[in-house]
């Protein structure tokens, strides 16, 4: 037998230890009640020394279960096994022969049932359960035939024979409780081997995406962002169609890297919401624009109808929000070939709920298909993959954000007629001041004459940011890596820095906490810029105290803006500082 078994063992008995000596104590009261003796209280205090040594000898075991037992140990192991079995069940011989009819019954039963007892806990310890069980049944089978033979009392050899068939049964239920242990120790081993094999799978998963992620961004920055300076440039109508293509495609490249990493997240279930004001009725106009020119081409009129009463700005997640209407915008553009698409924007007072249905009147879903559109992956066949585009991710991600974020998200649609999404979310209605509403972002001004640091490994990143940052009127010195930024943090002040996270020698996350540790730009507002676009590094972010976390390819305006509004607030914390 494995030396687990025998730890095994050895922790069952010390878990029973005080059940024996309890039960001991009430069968010597029993036998007490029945004999009016005091050898019952004496058989108690020779079970209080047995079960002491019990205690002892298999207390190694239970300190090291690793521990393998010598031959000698197990021999010893046996041995007190068995002497607890004889002295425990000595009582019922007492019984048998000074209690009477009641003692008789009261020996027999207390003897099955420590039968019963050491063949459930000691079976898959071969030796243990011999030394346990053979005397045991020899009170229970020699008893009665000491009955019958010494007391003159014929009738009860039949307790023998109904012992025997008591002992056959028990047989056959400890073979069956040990196959089933065995199976299900076997099972359990197997469980936590796929359990193990699946973290390990799991873990390798995210390694790839964020992996995945960094490389795939890091080239698009430079793709997206290079699309965008040659639109600025002089272009003829044919050279801006091709540019336009450019950036289209990128956007589609970034939106289905967003996807596979939202529904990575949710899978997990590491995704996190936000919750701030965002102005509904301008983001609702931005996505109109967006999506306006892309169905002018499909020949389809695109409106945005919003109710009266329904509020300027809410409290939500701004970014879910925009995300789970782009999706649904995405696909009403994508699936209607003529006629419209219409956005209608309603508010239930009484509820605070908003509720956004996207209209078209595209090829419809058939009926068959409607209640399996959320599903990952999923699409209406196999060639809409190949005409349309996409992973099958973009409406299962915006289901599972809405009911995230306490919503839902329900399709209605008849085939060749068009579809009906309706996304209803609890949101809470704010009142904004006219001056907080229309207080805009002078990109300009904001930027004019600021210093501005930026630290990044690919030249080409480098290159971009001065193309895009320099017009606004503001000087970038670049570095290489996170080692030249401490370098320049520690002998020029600057208005903001832009850090990436993955660069050579000082990766950006030490960097920017010898930066805040001390020196001239310890309060500088500092940007992380980076491919690496994980939760997990949003958080690695946070810890350093990173004023803003923005991810490649580049959103210029987005950039532009989180610099303004950064060098602004430490223009106003220096000030009240002064």
């Amino acid at each position: 037998m494995t030396v687990n078994g025998y730890a095994m063992v050895a922790q069952v008995r010390y878990r029973e230890l005080r059940t024996r000596v309890g039960l001991a104590a009430f069968i010597a009261a029993t036998a007490w009640l029945l004999t009016q003796s005091l050898w019952p209280v004496g058989w108690f205090g020779v079970v209080v020394a047995t079960q002491a040594l019990d205690w002892i000898v298999f207390r190694p075991l239970r300190l090291k279960p690793e521990l393998e037992p010598s031959v000698a140990y197990r021999v010893g192991l046996c041995a007190t096994a068995a002497i607890n079995v004889i002295v425990y069940s000595g009582i019922a011989a007492w019984l048998w022969i000074e209690g009477g009819d009641a003692g008789r019954l009261f020996a027999i039963i207390q003897v099955a049932g420590g039968l019963l007892h050491v063949s459930l806990h000691m079976h898959h310890v071969k030796p243990l359960l011999f030394a346990a069980v053979i005397p045991h049944s020899v009170y229970f089978l020699g008893l009665p035939v000491f009955g019958a033979i010494v007391g003159g009392r014929p009738e009860e050899m039949l307790i023998s024979v109904g012992g025997l068939l008591y002992m056959m049964h028990l047989i056959v239920a400890v073979r069956q409780s040990s196959t089933t242990t065995t199976a299900l120790q076997t099972a359990n081993t197997e469980a936590r081997s796929e359990r193990r094999k699946a973290e390990v799978a799991s873990a390798a998963k995210s390694d790839f995406l964020a992996v995945i992620s960094h490389e795939i961004r890091t080239p698009m920055n430079a793709v997206i962002s290079a699309a965008n300076l040659l639109r600025r440039t002089r272009l003829d109508r044919e050279q801006r169609e091709h540019v336009s293509m450019l950036l289209d495609a990128g956007d589609v490249l970034v939106g289905l890297l967003n996807d596979v990493l939202d529904f990575s997240k949710i899978e997990a279930g590491k995704m996190e919401l936000e919750s701030s004001v965002m102005e509904l009725r301008d983001k609702l106009g931005s996505l109109g624009r967006l999506w306006q020119p892309r169905a002018s081409a499909n020949g389809v009129r695109l409106k945005i109808e919003i109710e009266p009463n329904v509020p300027d700005f809410i409290r939500t997640d701004p970014l879910r929000l925009q995300q789970i209407l782009f999706n649904l915008l995405s696909n009403a553009v994508k699936f209607t070939q003529d006629g419209s698409i219409t956005v209608f924007v309603d508010w239930r007072e009484a509820e605070s709920r908003l509720s956004v249905s996207v209209v078209d009147t595209g090829c419809g879903i058939p009926g068959d298909r409607l209640a399996h559109i959320f599903d990952s992956f999923a699409q209406v066949d196999a060639s809409t993959t190949r005409k349309y585009g996409g992973t099958g991710l973009g409406l299962a991600i915006s289901r599972r954000l809405a009911e995230m974020m306490g919503g839902s998200l329900t399709a209605e649609s008849i085939e060749g007629r068009g579809s009906s999404f309706t996304l209803s979310l609890p949101v809470e209605a704010v009142v904004r001041t006219t001056t907080q509403a229309g207080r805009k972002v002078d990109v300009q001004a904001g930027l004019e004459g600021r210093l501005i640091l930026a630290a990044d490994d690919h030249a080409v990143n480098r290159r971009i940011l001065t193309l895009l940052l320099e017009p606004h009127g503001c000087r970038i010195v670049l570095v290489e890596n996170g080692a030249e930024a401490v370098e320049a943090a520690r002998t020029q002040r600057f208005d903001a820095i832009l850090m990436d996270m993955q660069m050579p020698v000082m990766d950006g996350l030490e960097a920017s906490k010898r930066i805040r540790a001390g020196g001239m730009n310890q309060g500088t507002p500092l940007i992380a810029l980076t491919a690496n676009a994980m939760d997990v590094h949003r958080s690695a972010w946070e810890d350093t105290g990173v004023h803003a976390f923005l991810t490649k390819p580049i959103d210029l305006g987005l950039l532009a803006a989180t610099l303004v509004e950064a060098c602004g607030a430490h223009d106003e914390n220096q000030a009240a500082v002064a």
